[in-house]
């Protein structure tokens, strides 16, 4: 069973690393803000792997990293979306690969019937403590790729944010006929900087990828029509090797099979460019899909 690939929570950048954590309101507070004393490189490494990856709480990388937002605003497309069906009789939504519910917790009223799945069993554990002033139900999966456990026509809304595979299939049989899929995805080369700083040039793939395009087709095989799609490109900045070593262990797909100790020399000659230059930057690649099955389905 694999963890699950996310990335950094949405911040603020801002001209100086003291930015805004926007996508749970912490405000990022910068290198310089640090507590005097300058901890060695192993102590860094040290840092960076003590940190617990469960859940997808991300205040520790306060002062330590940040990355742009998608103009879009995805938590507060989902809460709209969520408050549409509040309240209404029979309506019902999915969120898939929820994480530890972190963001799904934000809506402030969701359907009568709302549900999420997740895999990693931690993460599992945690989504049902945040979303369970939500009165949702936190379904354990084995694998994101497995066929959903619920009924035909049985969802208005089916939502995801960074999903780590996409069932098209699965999500058209599972929504009502009318009902939509919005989900904000991680687009092809995120991170692809950092992946190439520590693993050399990367050979472009040749079957799908992460690009859009992609998605829609699988989208419209499925029998969805793709409504809205939106890119965005933004700037990451990582501020000490700490920040890169929990970054890695937690967004797994960065750079596969990461630990320490293999990538030790490549960690040290990143940290030795970051104190001698400033922040690492690297681009994070995002896209926002909504697709709609056919009301006559």
């Amino acid at each position: 069973m694999r963890r699950r690939p996310r990335g950094l929570p949405h911040v603020l950048m801002a001209p100086s690393p003291n930015a805004y954590l926007r996508i749970l309101g912490w405000p990022g507070i910068g290198p310089e803000s640090r507590l005097a004393g300058v901890p060695s490189f192993d102590d860094l490494l040290s840092e960076g792997s003590a940190v617990p990856v469960d859940g997808w709480d991300f205040s520790w990388f306060e002062g330590r990293a940040t990355e742009e937002r998608p103009p879009w605003g995805y938590a507060r497309i989902l809460a709209e979306r969520m408050g549409a069906l509040a309240g209404v009789p029979g309506t019902a939504a999915l969120d898939l690969q929820t994480g530890g519910g972190e963001v799904l917790a934000t809506i402030p009223a969701g359907p009568p019937s709302l549900v999420a799945t997740e895999c990693w069993r931690p993460n599992v554990d945690a989504a049902r403590r945040n979303l369970a002033p939500l009165g949702a139900q936190v379904v354990a999966m084995n694998d994101e790729y497995d066929d959903l456990p619920f009924a035909d026509a049985m969802f208005d809304l089916v939502v995801s944010r960074h999903p780590v595979g996409v069932r098209w299939d699965e999500i058209g049989r599972v929504l009502k006929p009318g009902g939509t899929y919005l989900s904000q995805d991680v687009g092809h080369g995120s991170v692809g900087e950092l992946t190439e700083f520590l693993m050399g040039p990367q050979p472009e793939p040749e079957g799908p990828t992460r690009d859009p395009k992609w998605s829609v087709i699988d989208a419209e095989a499925a029998g969805l029509t793709v409504v809205d799609l939106r890119e965005f490109r933004g700037r990451m900045e990582f501020y000490d090797i700490a920040a890169v070593v929990h970054f890695l262990r937690k967004v797994i797909w960065i750079v596969p099979e990461f630990t320490v100790a293999a990538y030790r020399d490549q960690l040290r000659a990143l940290h030795d460019r970051i104190e001698a230059e400033g922040p690492f930057v690297a681009t994070s690649v995002r896209f926002l899909i909504e697709a709609t099955k056919s009301p006559a389905h």
